[in-house]
């Protein structure tokens, strides 16, 4: 997927790994009210943004587009026209299984195949990933929505771990995230029901925040991100997630090395001098990778 940055072509844009596709399965557009804020959609509105191996493959190479593009500060994940995903379209993945096991290999160096690749790629990006959920979110959509830093659901949204309902176990990253989340009966339970809930429940469980409208609660928070320095937040976010499992003594360590990276990082300066004269910081572009 290519994607262009508004402050080159002074619009947003839409676009799409195959460059002859007209109806592309995954959209991507860049805020004109919030710099810095682009807006990534599930794109498959008939279907109920089902998802297939080509949508996973955009979501993936729409993942490393941004990721180079400095002057991304926050991702908004939604689904086209109010719903964020049904799951995995079975019909489609499964008309060649051939196909649908070569994706089912993991890759070497990242140790996840193109089903959980395509949700865990929003966890290694160094900006944060907020999903806005509204309708259906089942299945690998509630895993792409968990491989997310915050999700926010309208109350009258369906959430299901649904694979139960056809004989399987998340393994989208599922697991992965959902473990992070919740107690392990619960998780347990969602796994082994399939059952249906609400947004509002999803909110009760711990799994997003219930809002009247996700979009706009997704588009608040990531003003109030980006009035940050943007290495401050890439580098706490990389180090919630790199010692969420680990130790005090290893915490403390990684801790120390993010730190002593901010204190001499030019960005950092900027927002020192702007606090001390109580005007806005005007950021450089992001410099971690």
């Amino acid at each position: 997927m290519t994607a262009t940055s508004p402050s080159s072509t002074g619009a947003s844009s839409t676009s799409s790994t195959d460059p002859s596709s007209t109806n592309p399965l995954v959209t991507t557009e860049y805020s004109e009210s919030i710099p810095g804020l682009v807006h990534v959609r599930l794109n498959r509105p008939r279907k109920l943004n089902s998802l297939t191996i080509d949508l996973l493959q955009q979501l993936i190479s729409t993942a490393h587009t941004l990721r180079r593009d400095r002057s991304v500060r926050v991702v908004i994940l939604s689904g086209a026209e109010g719903n964020f995903s049904a799951g995995l379209d079975f019909a489609d993945t499964l008309k060649s299984p051939p196909r649908m096991l070569s994706h089912f290999i993991p890759r070497p160096l990242r140790g996840t195949n193109t089903f959980q690749e395509a949700p865990w790629t929003w966890r290694r990006l160094p900006f944060p990933v907020i999903a806005a959920v509204e309708g259906y979110c089942f299945g690998g959509g509630v895993q792409i929505a968990l491989g997310a830093d915050f999700r926010f659901t309208g109350t009258d949204a369906h959430w299901s771990v649904l694979e139960a309902k056809w004989g399987l176990v998340p393994d989208m990253s599922g697991i992965m995230s959902l473990k992070q989340l919740l107690p392990i009966d619960e998780v347990k339970r969602l796994a082994m029901t399939g059952e249906i809930f609400s947004g509002e429940r999803a909110a009760e469980l711990g799994l997003a925040k219930a809002v009247e409208d996700p979009l706009a609660a997704a588009e608040e928070l990531a003003q109030q991100i980006i009035e940050r320095s943007p290495d401050s937040v890439a580098l706490a976010k990389k180090l919630v997630d790199e010692t969420w499992e680990s130790g005090a003594r290893r915490t403390f360590a990684r801790e120390r090395l993010r730190q002593a990276r901010l204190l001499v990082s030019k960005n950092a300066e900027i927002a020192r001098k702007a606090a001390q004269k109580k005007i806005p910081p005007k950021f450089r572009p992001r410099a971690v990778r």
